[in-house]
């Protein structure tokens, strides 16, 4: 028993050392700054401007970025410190957490850039190193499907949340056109992926998170009830999807009324909003 244990804790050690390695080598965001100097003003206004204009408009509504002045905030892999430091524009008072050593350097020089104030360390999202109920606002964007065990990353959340605390957290959704139509159609059967025997983990690990160092992270997908059952031990669970831009309709982009494509981003999109209070 003791070896199979040993086993399954080395090849969960081996997932987040993958995820480590693609972080270390591709920040999150970092291309859309790469003609600039790397951490420079510019270069982090040129991320923020991509992030928030172009890729997903929605985010600082959905997500909340003006609504939590003066309130404790933690963020669980929060990479290059962007959506943290519009919370800390909004008032919130910022700890930023990551698995990758350059993450938190990257994130403490943001902040440092823009003249505001934060707490960075690095830990494992699966065992916070804080006290129970230390937090208002627990907040993770696109980190959690990527930790092997998310439901003790979420366990983890609503301890360190205080009672009527929020957590706000982006997982990829299992009924998106992007898992569907590009991963699985068009991935998997059309190239033909899944008939060389790859799972559909095993494309999104390739495909979702592509990047020329081969990181190839793990990545899971989940519907509203899978997360339903994540947050069971909130009392209180809402959902709200969104993420879809019209690039990914290829050649139909030009054609689907947006009345139409305003009705597939919310019900098909690529992000699952959980929105849950403990």
């Amino acid at each position: 028993m003791a070896s199979v244990e040993t086993k399954h804790e080395t090849l969960l050690q081996d997932e987040k050392q993958r995820a480590r390695d693609q972080w270390s080598h591709d920040p999150c965001g970092a291309e859309f700054g790469k003609d600039l100097e790397f951490g420079s003003r510019e270069f982090f206004d040129s991320v923020e401007k991509q992030r928030y204009r172009d890729y997903a408009p929605w985010m600082p509504r959905v997500m909340g970025f003006d609504q939590f002045a003066g309130k404790r905030l933690l963020e669980v892999g929060c990479g290059m410190g962007t959506d943290l430091l519009q919370f800390a524009r909004g008032g919130a008072i910022c700890t930023g957490a990551d698995l990758t050593p350059r993450s938190i350097e990257i994130s403490r020089r943001h902040f440092e850039v823009y003249g505001f104030p934060g707490t960075f360390l690095i830990t494992d999202g699966e065992r916070l190193p804080f006290p129970d109920e230390s937090f208002d606002v627990v907040y993770s964007n696109g980190v959690l499907h990527h930790t092997p065990d998310t439901a003790g990353a979420i366990h983890e959340i609503h301890r360190v949340l205080r009672p009527g605390g929020i957590a706000k957290v982006m997982l990829y959704y299992r009924h998106s056109l992007n898992y569907w139509g590009e991963m699985i159609l068009h991935r998997g059967l059309l190239r033909g992926e899944l008939l060389r025997g790859r799972s559909p983990e095993e494309i999104m690990s390739r495909w979702v998170e592509y990047s020329e160092k081969e990181g190839r992270p793990l990545v899971k997908v989940y519907s509203r009830t899978e997360a339903r059952k994540l947050f069971r031990d909130f009392k209180s669970v809402d959902f709200e999807v969104d993420q879809l831009t019209r690039a990914e309709f290829y050649r139909l982009s030009a054609v689907i009324p947006d009345q139409l494509f305003q009705f597939l981003r919310k019900h098909f999109g690529w992000n699952l909003i959980i929105t849950a209070t403990k």
